[in-house]
């Protein structure tokens, strides 16, 4: 007797539809055997399948059992087929009734006592389900919620395998869950960290306003203490809230590495990721024999965060240009090569020498000039033109600390990001980008003009510090964020000023030498 139940396979971020087709045949002794190209973890659900259906009161009789996962030539990796495969065995022996499942989807891993397990994915099954016309999908309890967010969806919670026994012989109603994802966005967008917290640091406050409102890179550089990791957690509280697609792009990242811990079943804030200075370049970009989202991906629609980074080993920082030059991050390996999709803001934060003072005035520099140069050659300078913004932080006085009144919070300066990001949109929008750190020298070149006094101004500081072409191109880009936190109107000669500025460390520390 042939039963057939439909499940999935996920590989990066893209789910593929699979049948479960399962034979019985006579035999004398009770044998499963699997084809259809499974992974060890798919291989030994027949011992898990056994236990449970025996530990749940279910009897089969000696019979051959030939499960097909097709179609034959997809790797099936993971052990959510252990539900339907389950449910298959059942249905082929008659102990479920033959019906059409074709518009249902069945995942989930199956414990020796028959209770479901979560799974990772779930979101990247139920977009592909709702592709495919499967309206109805039978997910483990925890992994409900996040299946029930995508719209057109009937997810069904399932504890233990008598209980979807049960729904299928219709002892139980199909009760599916429901989920508001615009309830979601609007109630889980609180962050703890606000600028408010943050005492003095106007200049790197205003840089990270313009960092965010433009959509660039922002390195920060000062002694120990002076505030850098503080300000740069807080740079989510001011980017501008998650909208729907950005939501579940994010929360499909998170399923497939098994790291959504929301119950809500969808991440409605914009991930933060701070790495160690000691990860790899499997860690930071993503792999593994099936390959799996790395740091940079995890960051996606969020900030990737690298502390000390002349501490990052070289090769892992220049593995970096890729996904911040094409935003995403392609994983090739002899049997598949897979795509993740890797959009964030990069901020760094760094010491001006290995002992932190160089330039302090209340601290005595210990480096000699070669050691400062040995310990800046690290970060490559590569990595560091496609950094828009560099900023001095350098360390709070005693009167900015002891002020009593609280510094602007993270909703006001909020407010007027979002502002420059709605003149972006409707600038850019034609175009495919969302903001001015995307635009191409073609945009550039028609969105950022300079009249005679802007010009000379530039003229001037690229003969001064000695900045390369793509600093040039970045120079205009912030100088257009800037304008646009103004009033979206031409670029002035101040824009210009404020946005060299923000490059003036190219000089202070890289490119100048040391005496």
């Amino acid at each position: 007797m042939l039963y057939r139940v439909y499940s999935a396979a996920v590989f990066g971020i893209k789910a593929y539809l699979v049948s479960v087709e399962v034979d019985l045949s006579s035999g004398q002794k009770l044998d499963l055997k699997m084809v259809g190209l499974p992974d060890t973890a798919v291989r030994e659900s027949s011992e898990r399948i056994h236990a449970a259906l025996r530990n749940c009161g279910y009897t089969l009789p000696p019979q051959h059992i030939t499960i097909n996962l097709a179609p034959a030539d997809l790797k099936k990796e993971g052990s959510a087929f252990d539900l339907p495969m389950a449910v298959g065995v059942l249905g082929a022996s008659g102990l479920v009734p033959k019906q059409n499942l074709s518009a249902c989807l069945f995942m989930g891993e199956l414990s020796l006592d028959g209770s479901i397990r979560p799974i990772r994915g779930t979101l990247s099954m139920a977009s592909m389900a709702r592709e495919k016309g499967l309206c109805r999908l039978v997910v483990p309890e925890a992994n409900a919620p996040e299946a029930a967010v995508v719209k057109g969806i009937q997810a069904f919670a399932a504890r233990t395998l008598p209980q979807v026994v049960d729904l299928l012989k219709s002892r139980q109603p199909w009760v599916p869950v429901k989920v508001d994802p615009g309830q979601l966005l609007a109630q889980r967008k609180a962050y703890d960290a606000d600028l408010s917290d943050v005492k003095g640091q106007y200049q790197a406050r205003r840089a990270l306003e313009v960092a965010v409102a433009g959509g660039h890179n922002i390195l920060l550089v000062g002694p120990p203490g002076s505030g850098k990791t503080m300000l740069a957690r807080r740079l989510p509280s001011i980017l501008p809230p998650l909208n729907f697609e950005e939501a579940i792009e994010i929360t499909k990242i998170h399923s497939v590495s098994g790291l959504l811990s929301d119950p809500a079943g969808l991440i409605a804030t914009r991930p933060f990721r701070a790495p160690h200075h000691t990860i790899s370049n499997a860690g930071l970009i993503g792999g593994g024999t099936i390959p799996r989202p790395g740091e940079v991906s995890l960051a996606h629609n969020g900030v990737l965060f690298l502390d000390e980074l002349p501490e990052f080993h070289r090769h892992v920082l220049d593995v970096l240009r890729q996904p911040l030059e094409d935003g995403a991050v392609t994983i090739s390996r002899a049997s598949m090569s897979l795509a993740y999709p890797a959009r964030f803001m990069l901020a760094a934060a760094m010491n001006p020498c290995r002992c932190g003072y160089y330039g302090d005035p209340a601290h005595n520099c210990t480096c000699t000039p070669p050691l400062i140069q040995r310990y800046l050659a690290r970060v490559s300078g590569p990595l560091l033109d496609r950094i828009d913004i560099h900023i001095q932080v350098p360390a709070v006085k005693y009167k900015e600390l002891a002020q009593k009144e609280k510094s602007e919070e993270s909703a006001a300066v909020r407010e007027r990001v979002l502002a420059a990001r709605n003149i972006q949109v409707g600038r850019l929008e034609s175009l495919g980008i969302h903001c001015n750190a995307q635009m191409t020298h073609k945009a550039i070149r028609r969105y950022c003009r300079l009249d005679s006094e802007s010009e000379k101004k530039m003229e001037h500081a690229i003969a001064r510090l000695g900045l390369s072409a793509r600093a040039y191109a970045r120079i205009l880009r912030v100088s257009r964020t800037v304008a646009d936190l103004d009033d979206g109107g031409r670029i002035l000669p101040r824009h210009v000023a404020e946005a060299i500025q923000y490059r003036a460390l190219d000089r202070a520390y890289w490119r100048q030498g040391f005496e």
